[in-house]
Formats: structure tokens, C-alpha cells, sequence
């Protein structure tokens, strides 16, 4: 049953096992040339609305559910799920098998698929499926990146009051890279007292320096890190100079400036209940994830370089930080949104690095 725009879509088909959160999955320009299906069996019962979106847009390509809810019950409802669909102009479809299909994804891996309303043979579907070339190679980073630069000033506590603030009242500047950022980081930065800059994805190190920040944010974003090789470059020439914190895409490109290697997962990590263990701590953390692409944990030098967090599920890297320089990066999501709070406190690490090295002293 279509439950979206009309028309035909195309991209990578891959699971997302969060329960909650389904406007914040469609909105994260990380689901760029995406395909979404959600495992939770009912969507769309509490509505949406316009605090919940993570950027301006709807990014995924498509979704796939198992039943579209007939009734909105919640508060902050602002329009219904089906509506939202339809105005984000997202193809979507309801009443399909997702524990079968999620089944095929795990097997398989994520594969290539096409949805199309209207009364249309199979066969011309899987032919248009079979055109998309994958993730695979690509640089989508370019496409969902902010296009001008601009101030963030917005925390999580909605309903206040925009302001910018000046070097003299934020303690710290934050230049933030745009590679398909999530609202909610930016929002959680700016918890901290930050003054956001954020930039386009193809920023230059001089650009970034030339806004004399207390440190740099490389964010999450969508397909594969290793052809967007211009950020990789600038990254190399930031190292040394300022505290820089990685998320996601940020993480495997930091990854790559260090001299590692990327590989693409079988079918990737999309979820908020995914098990990450802290190996300073051993404290297991429940974390938010969406990554088809890992960093090689055997590439990195390890004589720099020390595991932070490991993927309990698997194995895979999820976290590192440079043994002598304030880098910093994490495959998941702290910021949440959806998912849990448990690593929330990495912004804080952040702030300590900037603390620990800015120049900028208080004239107070």
C-alpha cells in the first residue's frame, strides 16, 4: 500500500531496528540514496512536527513499513505521517513483510531496490532496481553539505530565543564541517556555550583557521568516505592545529587523514539500541547508529593512536583518540536523536580538549 508521494524512487534497501524516532531517521542526511526500512511494526502514531527535524528536508530516498498507524495521538502533533510523506515528496510503502526482508538484508547484505506506485509490472521495478550503482564510490557528502556558511545558536531547550554570541560571551568557537549534519549535534554543541561556524563540505584548512577557532567538528553525513578525498586532505592539514572532534563520516575521515583504511559493512548499523563497550571504562553504552562504512581497526598505527570503543555485536571500531594530539572520534551517535543518552558525555570530552588547548584565554 502506498502511504507516500506518487511516483517512483530508487537506492540502497537497509534496516533500522530503532523503536522510536522515525521523523529524526528521515530527516538525517546521512539516509541520502537510502532506502529505510523500519523493523518496529507500527509508524506514524504520534504524528510529526517541526522540532523533530534533524535538517530541512526529508534525505532518505524511500521507506518500507509494516503498518502506517490510522490514528495521531500526541501533544506536539503538528500534521499527520502519511502528510508528511506526501509534502517531503518521499515514495513510501506500507504493508510489507520487514522481518522477511530485514532477514534477506542480513543475509544478503543491503541491496538495491526500487519502489513504484501505481499499477506497474514487478518486472519494470526490479529493472529500475538494478540500474542503482550502489553506495559503493560514492561522494554524497558534496550533495547534502550547506552550500554557504552560517551561525548555529540554537540549543536542545526549544522556544528560546535565537542569539549569536560574541567571541567575548561564548568561551568557546566551534567551526563545524558539514558533510550532511544532524541538527541535534549542533544543538548539544551549543549546550556547551559554542559559538557554531558552520562550513561547507569543501572548506579549505586556511578558511577554517582563518575563523581562529577553539576547535573543529567533522560531522556525520552520508556514502562512502573514501572518494571524498578533499576533506581527507584538509583534515590532514588541520591535525596539529586545533582540537577535532569526529562523528560518523567525521570518524572514518579522521580515520583516513591518519593513514587508515575503510571497508563497506555487509549490511551497516541503523538503530538506537546498538551495544558499544568503553574500553577505558568497560562500561557497556547503548548507542545510536547509522554507518554502511567502518574504519579498518588493524590500519590505524596503534602506537598513535588507542581504541576507545569497540562494537559488542560485532567487533567493528567504533571509537579512537590520537595518544599525543586532541583528536577525537566516534563511529555512532552521541547527540542521539533518536536513540539513548549514554554517550552524551562525549561532548563534553570535546570541551575539555578545547579547554586543554585553545589560546583563547578570558580577558574576565
Amino acid at each position: 500500500t502506498s502511504i507516500g508521494a506518487d511516483g517512483q524512487t530508487i537506492g540502497e534497501v537497509v534496516f533500522n531496528t530503532a523503536m522510536t524516532g522515525y521523523q529524526e531517521i528521515l530527516t538525517d542526511p546521512s539516509y541520502c540514496r537510502q532506502i529505510v526500512t523500519l523493523t518496529y511494526p507500527h509508524i506514524g502514531n504520534t504524528g510529526t512536527n517541526s522540532d523533530d527535524m534533524e535538517s530541512s528536508k526529508i534525505h532518505a530516498s524511500g521507506l518500507i513499513i509494516r503498518d502506517s498507524s490510522m490514528l495521531t495521538s500526541s501533544w506536539r502533533s503538528e500534521r499527520s505521517f502519511t502528510d508528511f510523506l506526501k509534502q517531503g515528496d518521499t515514495v513510501a510503502i506500507a504493508d510489507i513483510d520487514t522481518r522477511k526482508l530485514t532477514r534477506i538484508i542480513r543475509e544478503k547484505g543491503a541491496q538495491s531496490g526500487c519502489i513504484m506506485t501505481g499499477n506497474k509490472p514487478a518486472e519494470k521495478a526490479i529493472e529500475h532496481a538494478r540500474k542503482f550503482p550502489g553506495i559503493a564510490g560514492m561522494d554524497l557528502a558534496k550533495f547534502v553539505s550547506t552550500r554557504d556558511s552560517y551561525q548555529w545558536s540554537q540549543g536542545t531547550t526549544f522556544g528560546k530565543p535565537q542569539r549569536i554570541m560574541s567571541r567575548r560571551i561564548a568561551p568557546y568557537h566551534v567551526v563545524a564541517y558539514d558533510f550532511g549534519v544532524k541538527r541535534n549535534i549542533l544543538r548539544l554543541l551549543s549546550d556547551l556555550d559554542c559559538r557554531l561556524t558552520v562550513v561547507p563540505a569543501q572548506t579549505t584548512a586556511e578558511e577554517v583557521l582563518s575563523h581562529a577557532p577553539d576547535g573543529v567538528f567533522l560531522s556525520n553525513g552520508p556514502g562512502d568516505p573514501e572518494p571524498v578525498n578533499y576533506a581527507v586532505a584538509t583534515i590532514r592539514d588541520l591535525i596539529g592545529f586545533k582540537p577535532i572532534f569526529g562523528i560518523c563520516l567525521g570518524h572514518q575521515l579522521l580515520g583516513l587523514a591518519l593513514g587508515g583504511k575503510t571497508y563497506k559493512l555487509k549490511f551497516g548499523h541503523r538503530g538506537g539500541n546498538q551495544p558499544v563497550k568503553n574500553m577505558a571504562s568497560g562500561r557497556v553504552e547503548i548507542t545510536s547508529q547509522n554507518h554502511g562504512f567502518a574504519v579498518d581497526m588493524q590500519s590505524l598505527d596503534h602506537e598513535d593512536v588507542s581504541i576507545t570503543h569497540v562494537n559488542l555485536n560485532d567487533n567493528t571500531l567504533e571509537g579512537f583518540r590520537h595518544n599525543t594530539l586532541p583528536l577525537l572520534a566516534v563511529q555512532y551517535h552521541p547527540e542521539a536523536s533518536p536513540g539513548p543518552h549514554d554517550a552524551s558525555y562525549l561532548f563534553d570530552e570535546f570541551a575539555k580538549m578545547m579547554q586543554e588547548n585553545s589560546s583563547y584565554r578570558s580577558s574576565f
